[in-house]
């Protein structure tokens, strides 16, 4: 059935009009867009907060009806009633991570480490297809079963990977026919995870490690995290851990976490900061990393100083080797002295040492940074900018931040309070309104996970109908997350999910406030790939993240590729966004062979939502 708009070019060229009109039609909709255009800002912020201006509005939903009128032009024109397909990426690309590439990075000159640093403007790919899984692929296990035993088929490491770790997180793996497991047969953990928690507490002078949260441990980043299992412990205490390890090609840390259903993110310590603002950690814990910490003049210390709030704890476990009969004390002296004397510059003390853990604890007290002595390290001059891989700093961050609030001084409870809010620039009601927005898209969104939907005659599951599959969607992303208000309802039904909250960069930071919360978060920049493996999410929200791109030097099809890279099979997409554009999601989704349903919101606005669901490829 032809477009009223269609119909009215036939009245005029014909019933089958040439393909020289239909080219000098759409070379006039894209000389109208450019005119248009010209004057356009970018409104991404307007785009997810606040209403468009009307002109704004109009000239948005002429660009995104000449997107749509240009692809059915161009479907007809092409004689063809259905867009091709992608194509399948070779073998070579099932565990493919860009701006990953060492070898790249080598021949553009990078060296010093930084070839292993990450790099996406050298990661350009020209080939547009899908990553597909490996031949031995499977579902993940449920969730809480999937978080002690994994499929070895679903990541990249090898027997003698197995056999040669010898990091403490390492070893708690036993690797059985087509399975590795990360449990006893009494279902405790190995190499004593449970004891090691219970130790840092007790140097934290607490009674026991169920007492974090009530000393301010909300947040932990765990850096080189082996493969999680300190993290799957402190979060079974509620206290959010997220894994950063550096790229692997295989044997990967990162990967496994992920696979495992734990909060993980690429990232190292080389020449860049992480994707996270000042003052984000409550503690940062390093257990045998690899970092060696006093390099580089105490570079890698300063970028954790930024990371932590203000009395937050420095965890690090680091065994050193000693001669047969030397004392503690020596070994004292050779691991931490050198520390002892940088931390002293950055009003860090040493809280307790006991075996081979050590804890430092950052100042509370801004005027420490004032009444140092000479040669300390300089404060970092101007306001903190929002860090993206900038690079790393020889002075001290966050001094002047209005968020330097002690650990200790924060509400225990599960909201912040209107003074926190505030302080963050949110008005409480906005905040509240936020949340019961999501609560009830959360229930919306919930029951249209079932294949159901994609039928001819689609529907929600009814009382004969299997239910939609609670348990199988653990690890989820929001591409757009505002204030958290999706994360806030997910913990409220008591879904047994995590998300990580994606703040894109140029819309407004509210990462500062979600990391507030204790979630996970990050910041990244959606025309770059983002840092986590392939097949490593259950779920991809974005609300409003698609009608900005137009303005933007990326576009729709390369972002849902990304999507479908890190999307496991059977994995599913909700897409909010208005109508126009989700109409064009929805042609690009059959591209990539997703199944896709719009839904209308029936609320009598121009928003639409897509749903989509990933299959398992099998080839």
């Amino acid at each position: 059935m032809r477009t009223p708009w269609l119909n009215k070019l036939a009245l005029v060229f014909g019933p089958r009009p040439s393909i020289s009109w239909l080219v000098l039609c759409l070379i006039s909709v894209l000389a109208l867009i450019t005119v248009l255009g010209s004057s356009s800002s970018n409104a991404f912020e307007a785009a997810t907060s606040t209403p468009a201006p009307d002109m704004y509005t109009n000239y948005r939903k002429l660009k995104e009806q000449a997107a749509v009128d240009y692809l059915e032009l161009k479907s007809l024109s092409g004689g063809v009633g259905r867009v091709k397909e992608l194509g399948l990426c070779g073998k070579e690309r099932e565990n493919f991570v860009p701006c990953y590439n060492v070898s790249a990075n080598m021949l553009a000159g990078y060296k010093n480490g930084e070839e292993f640093d990450r790099h996406c403007e050298l990661s350009r790919v020209v080939q547009r297809c899908l990553v597909r899984p490996p031949k031995e692929y499977k579902i993940p296990l449920r969730w809480p079963a999937g978080r002690d035993v994994i499929w070895s088929g679903n990541v990249k490491i090898t027997k003698d990977q197995f056999l040669s770790s010898g990091s403490m997180t390492k070893r708690m793996m036993l690797l059985e026919e087509n399975q590795i497991a990360f449990h006893s047969d009494d279902g405790s953990i190995f190499d004593g995870v449970k004891d090691y928690s219970r130790q840092i507490a007790e140097m934290l002078g607490l009674g026991s490690d169920t007492e974090f949260i009530q000393a301010g441990v909300r947040t932990v980043l765990d850096i080189g995290c082996g493969f999680g299992s300190f993290g799957a412990h402190l979060l079974s205490l509620k206290v959010m851990a997220v894994c950063v390890a550096a790229y692997e090609a295989t044997g990967s840390q990162v990967q496994m976490a992920l696979e495992r259903g734990l909060p993980a993110i690429i990232g190292n310590f080389i020449s860049r900061q992480l994707p996270y603002p000042t003052l984000s950690y409550d503690m940062v814990h390093c257990a045998q990393c690899g970092i060696v910490w006093d390099d580089k003049d105490g570079v890698f210390l300063l970028e954790v100083d930024r990371l932590l709030r203000p009395g937050g704890y420095f965890v690090l476990t680091a065994p050193v080797n000693k001669a047969q009969g030397s004392s503690l004390s020596t070994k004292k002296a050779n691991m931490v002295v050198p520390l002892e004397k940088f931390t002293d510059k950055i009003c860090w003390s040493l809280l307790a040492q006991q075996d081979d853990t050590f804890i430092w604890q950052k100042t509370v007290e801004a005027n420490c940074y004032k009444s140092r002595k000479q040669a300390a390290i300089p404060l970092c001059k101007g306001q903190d900018l929002q860090s993206y891989y900038q690079p790393l700093v020889s002075c001290i961050s966050g001094i002047s931040s209005k968020h330097w609030t002690s650990i200790q001084n924060r509400s225990s409870g599960p909201y912040l309070s209107s003074a926190e809010l505030e302080l963050h620039g949110v008005q409480p009601d906005d905040f509240f309104e936020d949340l019961q927005y999501w609560r009830s898209s959360l229930k919306n969104y919930w029951s249209l996970l079932t294949p159901l939907i994609f039928s001819d005659h689609p529907k929600r599951p009814g009382d004969e109908d299997p239910l939609p599959p609670f348990n199988m969607v653990r690890n989820v992303m929001d591409m757009n997350a505002h204030y958290g208000g999706l994360n806030y309802a997910f913990l409220e039904e008591k879904k047994s999910v995590w998300l990580m909250n994606v703040v894109p960069v140029g819309a407004q930071n509210t990462l500062p406030l979600i990391l507030e919360q204790g979630f996970a978060g990050v910041l990244h920049d959606w025309c770059e790939p983002f840092p986590t493996y392939p097949r490593t999410y259950d779920m991809l929200h974005a609300n409003g993240l698609l009608s900005h791109l137009s303005s933007e030097r990326c576009s729709m099809m390369d972002l849902l590729l990304e999507m479908d890279r890190i999307l496991r099979p059977e994995g599913w997409v909700v897409l909010c966004d208005k109508m126009g554009v989700i109409e064009l999601a929805r042609m690009l989704a059959t591209q990539i062979r997703w199944e896709a349903r719009v839904i209308d919101l029936q609320n009598g606005s121009d928003q639409r939502l897509l749903v989509c669901q990933k299959p398992f490829v099998r080839k």
